[in-house]
């Protein structure tokens, strides 16, 4: 049974692999291997011995072809329906769990119980390897790198020249000699723009005219709610300017400036907060960042003054009131 090794606890001391290529670069006599630079460099992480099975030898992975056969006809069928990989291994690693308690034929013990006196054995697990591969890649003049054919975004005021993108399984980052600088979810299919939209609000606050035509803006409009074009609408209701040219670039710098507030607040408390400023009459960047402000730290609500040890004071605000006391600020005698 497969498990992540944190969840196992431990690195066990030996690992058997049926020559797959990311870990093989040529098969040699008898057991010997020639590993890939990458493998070994993962293997000496966490310090475990590899074998090879033997080419066309079934017989030496009978019990895995079992295994593999045992969950897919439990595990996977039918069809499992799920959004993404990280949903797919919980519902795998919850049907791994629940069949601990499963006895494998002519075994002693339950799977879980045979885990339980192994454990103790494992070696323990070091931090975690990077496992990325690095990848040199230039800047076009779309502010975007290409990876695999796909194009990904970077942030206009960020990027430099030559970067370095860091690949892995279900993600990439991309990186200056300091800093990650940006991070997507890879994509596996061909000639895709990958782009976030945050990346290039700063080019469009500069350049408010490419705002409706441009590809990021256009993509996030699909999926953003209503109300921000309600909001977008209210700028441009109460813009200024000698010209309709000008009071469309105000209006629309204004909602940049807006929608800039997502690259450090949550997504939600940016939609509640630019509900609530359009429900007081405050469609504007200061009403939207006061909302936000108040939605992320509200006033926290005054405790009542409790009185039960000064009797004495339990009277102050409810005396009568003597407005010839007035007279003393006028200079009057009481």
């Amino acid at each position: 049974m497969w498990r992540p090794l944190p969840i196992w606890g431990g690195v066990p001391q030996r690992l058997i692999y049926d020559n797959l290529k990311t870990a093989v670069q040529r098969v040699l006599e008898g057991r010997n291997r020639q590993e890939q630079a990458r493998f070994v460099a993962f293997r000496s992480h966490y310090l475990f011995e590899s074998r090879y099975c033997t080419p066309g030898a079934g017989n030496e992975k009978g019990q895995v072809e079992d295994g593999v056969g045992y969950a897919r006809r439990n595990f996977m069928t039918p069809l499992l329906q799920v959004a993404n990989y990280d949903e797919l291994n919980a519902q795998l690693l919850a049907a791994c769990t629940a069949d601990e308690v499963r006895r494998v034929d002519r075994q002693p013990q339950s799977i879980g119980e045979m885990w339980r006196n192994e454990q103790p054995h494992l070696r323990p697990v070091p931090a975690a390897y990077d496992c990325g591969s690095h990848h040199d890649v230039t800047l076009n003049r779309y502010s975007q790198v290409v990876f695999e054919t796909n194009r990904y975004s970077v942030p206009v005021e960020l990027a430099q020249k030559h970067l370095v993108l860091k690949a892995y399984p279900f993600h990439i980052k991309i990186l200056t000699p300091t800093a990650c600088i940006a991070h997507h979810a890879r994509c596996y299919a061909r000639e895709q723009d990958i782009l976030d939209p945050l990346h290039y609000l700063p080019l469009l606050a500069e350049r408010p005219g490419a705002f409706e035509h441009a590809t990021p803006m256009r993509q996030w409009r699909a999926l953003w709610p209503q109300v921000y074009e309600e909001l977008l609408a209210q700028l441009r209701a109460n813009a200024e300017g000698a010209s309709a040219a000008q009071q469309e670039s105000r209006a629309v710098r204004s909602f940049i400036q807006i929608l800039m507030l997502h690259a450090e607040q949550p997504a939600e408390a940016v939609e509640q907060a630019i509900t609530q400023a359009l429900a007081v009459g405050m469609a504007h960047l200061e009403g939207v960042t006061f909302c936000l402000h108040r939605l992320l730290d509200p006033t926290p609500a005054l405790p009542t003054l409790a009185l039960d040890n000064h009797p004495q004071l339990r009277t102050l605000g409810a005396q009568p009131l003597v407005v010839a006391r007035y007279n003393q600020l006028l200079g009057g005698v009481v």
